[in-house]
């Protein structure tokens, strides 16, 4: 699967200006069990470089792209970190292994209570995780070394630029459910500039709640 990212990075580097990520994040990507965090039914194909269905219409992303995101975030071990949209818990782990504390929120119940569970069962005690909506952010714990979301939204949310540290950095995916999304990094500047970039078009769930 590592040797997959790999190539893929090769084959996109045009986009994302590299031809190689962090190799901490490479490692951290050869750590997580990623058959841990989906389904019996398609643990066959859980090293494959493609989503796979976790249940209630989600997926687990494709780890080319969880590796991508989690490069882009400039994963530092002091850092706290901020996911929407927590899933089956696998990009969640996978910054676990890099960085001191996550706090993840899944709006699903069954899939935020199914994640706990196996963050307890497979020993990361440095994600917090909670069932909510996470347009508006976790601002109980904010500001955060940097926010990621799993899921496309419309537009940048609000609440999330506000509880991003200055010299934070985001990673969203930004359209509709039936558009081009273009995965999109944002930079916080000291003085509290926003600066965004488009990194490249990718396809994701649409993040959901009452906003």
């Amino acid at each position: 699967m590592v040797e997959v990212i790999e190539a893929s990075v090769l084959r996109t580097a045009d986009y994302i200006d590299k031809e190689a990520l962090d190799p901490r994040v490479m490692e951290a990507m050869g750590t997580v069990p990623r058959h841990e965090f989906v389904p019996e039914a398609v643990k066959s194909s859980a090293y494959e470089d493609r989503p796979l269905p976790i249940g209630q219409g989600q997926t687990i992303s494709q780890p080319y792209i969880v590796a991508l995101m989690t490069d882009l975030m400039h994963p530092g071990p002091e850092q706290k970190v901020l996911e929407i949209g927590t899933g089956s818990g696998y990009q969640a782990a996978v910054l676990a292994e890099l960085i001191d504390k996550v706090y993840t929120i899944e709006i699903i119940e069954e899939l935020g209570e199914q994640a706990a569970d196996r963050f307890r069962r497979l020993g990361y005690d440095n994600i917090t995780s909670r069932v909510g909506d996470g347009y508006y952010g976790w601002e109980e714990h904010a500001p955060f070394d940097a926010i990621l979301v799993t899921a496309a939204s419309s537009h940048i949310p609000p609440p999330l630029i506000k509880q991003l540290k200055p010299g934070g950095r985001m990673v969203i995916p930004v359209g509709g459910h039936f558009m081009v999304q273009q995965l999109v990094l944002i930079e916080k500047t000291e003085q509290g500039k926003i600066i965004t970039h488009q990194i490249l078009p990718v396809r994701f769930v649409p993040l959901t709640g009452d906003h």
